[in-house]
């Protein structure tokens, strides 16, 4: 790997780091633009994606290790993020030599912030390099405490974790979420069928195979731009995550059904509902930004799932002409995201007090759109975290102040199975699917 090839791709994660520090940029967005203005070929684009995503992951035991040979506080933010971006380097990626990290690091720290701090990250990568294979282990002053550092997740989540799946559990989860996820597609059996479009896939240069347990799925490695290929274009299929897509299982769609997606954007839950409805019935999908039904219609043609229809509304308002006019409402709600940091790493920084309104407005939406439910109707309930208080407890306080509903079992494939309480939390590190909360209710009471 050239020097200056090797310098871009750091050259591209560095500057996403700054952005991702300084603005709350999100990583994907703004590296993906990086990657296009510094035209990075296939093999940089994916040193550079390796090195943010890898950063974000670990950065507080990057910052941990950095701190025992140099306090932190006397660092300017972009030597910091050069800092981390080497250490990452030599602890993870032990295929490239110790000396070759201190070399390009200081080669990065000049291109950004001119010769000044050359020699203080040359003296810090050196010592690191030295210590290499004897860095200290982090404290344990708590169980929450060494998984957060080890982990790099804040303290308060992991204690929330610990206190769901025991240490043991919550370090398998901790340790999943800073693993590159599985990409999952899911097969549009309205154009094609699961062998046929593996076949389409390899013909097209796609590494692609059955989903291990969800059927009408595949998993794809290496993919590139997906948008590009002839199959996307063709609508053969969608990218849907496995927990997703067993939500809209869950809520057991038959063809001819009138469905309200209530938080639709960006769409899977509208088109595998399409999809499992047989093109037959309707389906209405309500977001409040105008800009992501846009783009939800857009894959809808493309699919040609001719049954959904959109709407721009705020489903948490009660609106009239809906009440009582659907067979199953579908309630994917605004959520703090905790079960996608796989592929959101800095959904992690969020705090507690950025959090603490989400269960009132879920509870809100919950509410308002349980009256659009027909009497003996589905209310499926979802979200992309794992808190409790966003889960479970909303559901506790729906029913307590929603007499006419009951959870109802269902059943999921794989190892999820039977849901008898009509609720599960699915897990990274126990379902292979993105962290993700489901829970079917059933409209019991009569008009």
């Amino acid at each position: 790997m050239g020097m200056e090839m090797a310098d871009s791709a750091r050259l591209a994660a560095a500057k996403t780091l700054a952005a991702c520090r300084k603005r709350g940029a999100w990583s994907d967005a703004f590296l993906n633009n990086q990657i296009e203005t510094r035209k990075l070929g296939k093999r940089d684009a994916a040193l550079a994606t390796k090195l943010c995503y890898g950063v974000l992951q670990n950065k507080t035991l990057c910052d941990f290790y950095i701190s025992q040979f140099c306090p932190l506080g006397k660092l300017e933010p972009l030597v910091l993020d050069v800092l981390r971006l080497s250490v990452y380097q030599m602890v993870f990626l032990t295929k490239i030599p110790p000396h070759a990290v201190v070399h390009e690091g200081v080669e990065l720290v000049k291109a950004l912030t001119g010769r000044r701090a050359a020699g203080l990250v040359n003296a810090v990568l050196r010592k690191i390099a030295a210590e290499k294979d004897h860095l200290p282990e982090p404290p344990r002053g708590s169980e929450a405490e060494y998984l957060s550092i080890k982990y790099s997740h804040p303290e308060w989540l992991a204690e929330a974790f610990i206190g769901d799946l025991g240490a043991a559990g919550a370090a398998a989860l901790l340790s999943e979420n800073n693993r590159e996820p599985p990409l999952t597609a899911q097969v549009n059996t309205q154009k094609t069928d699961l062998p046929a479009l593996l076949a389409r896939l390899e013909r097209e240069g796609v590494a692609a195979r059955p989903h291990p347990w969800l059927p009408d799925a595949v998993t794809l490695t290496g993919a590139g731009n997906l948008e590009a290929l002839p199959a996307f274009r063709d609508g053969l299929f969608y990218i849907q995550d496995a927990a997703a897509r067993c939500a809209v299982l869950a809520a057991d769609l038959r063809p001819g059904d009138q469905v309200l997606d209530a938080c639709a954007a960006p769409g899977g839950k509208s088109f595998a509902a399409a999809i499992q409805m047989n093109n037959t019935g309707r389906i209405l999908a309500c977001d409040i930004h105008e800009k992501k039904l846009t783009r939800l219609e857009a894959g809808r043609d493309r699919l040609g799932l001719s049954i959904i229809e959109t709407a721009v509304k705020d489903t948490g308002q009660a609106w009239a002409e809906l009440e009582n006019a659907f067979d199953a409402v579908l309630a994917d709600v605004p959520c703090s995201g905790f079960g996608v940091i796989r592929k959101k790493p800095e959904i992690r920084e969020k705090s507690r007090a950025d959090i603490e309104r989400l269960p009132e407005i879920q509870l809100g939406i919950l509410k308002a759109v349980s009256g659009y439910v027909k009497p003996g109707g589905t209310l499926l309930y979802s979200t992309c975290t794992l808190l409790r208080e966003e889960n479970e407890d909303v559901i506790r306080r729906f029913l307590a102040q929603a007499p006419g509903f009951a959870p109802e079992a269902f059943t999921l494939p794989g190892s999820a199975g039977d849901v008898k309480t009509g609720m599960i939390t699915l897990y990274p590190h126990i379902h292979e699917t993105d962290g993700f909360f489901i829970c079917k209710l059933k409209r019991t009471d009569r008009i």
